[in-house]
């Protein structure tokens, strides 16, 4: 007799994404009983309600399912015309967003680097200790320098000491 396969938080959690995911694509009410019922090794809602990670991840879903519902109502009122040109327009705007997403994250790199150099960026750092989730965001973008940052060599007589 073979053993169950036993899974871990991670991937039931996965595979909750996954279930989301479908049940979102299908137009089907999210809820945590819908997930339980679709889910292998969850049996219960309460396993999803009484999970903090499990319960944000549902309740992401049920925004987004209202917000897509939202969306078909308004688009369903829209001419074909009038909803391609709202698309194109969104496209453009999304565009330049990321365009100015990428000019910030660049331009944000450089002012860390020399500050770095100049020996404030333990001072950069201190700033941003009470802030982790903007300091996080910033990483995840790439605004942080990967590697470590030393000062610039002092200067003496002249000439730089090395």
């Amino acid at each position: 007799m073979t053993e169950p396969t036993k899974t871990t938080p991670s991937s039931d959690d996965d595979q909750m994404r996954e279930i989301l995911e479908t049940l979102l694509a299908e137009d089907e009410d999210i809820t945590a009983r819908a997930v339980a019922r679709s889910h292998p090794s969850i049996k219960a809602a309460s396993s999803i309600t009484r999970s903090e990670s499990r319960s944000r991840l549902l309740a992401e879903y049920q925004q987004r399912q209202a917000d897509y519902r939202r969306w078909r109502v308004r688009a369903a009122r829209r001419s074909g015309a009038d909803i391609a040109a709202s698309l194109a327009d969104n496209n453009i705007r999304i565009a330049e967003l990321e365009a100015a997403v990428q000019l910030l994250t660049a331009s944000h790199l450089a002012m860390l680097r020399a500050v770095g150099e100049l020996g404030g960026f333990s001072k950069w750092a201190k700033f941003y200790e009470h802030h982790r989730e903007g300091r996080n965001k910033l990483a995840e973008l790439g605004a942080i320098p990967a590697t470590p940052v030393s000062a610039m060599p002092a200067e003496r007589d002249g000439k730089i000491k090395r």
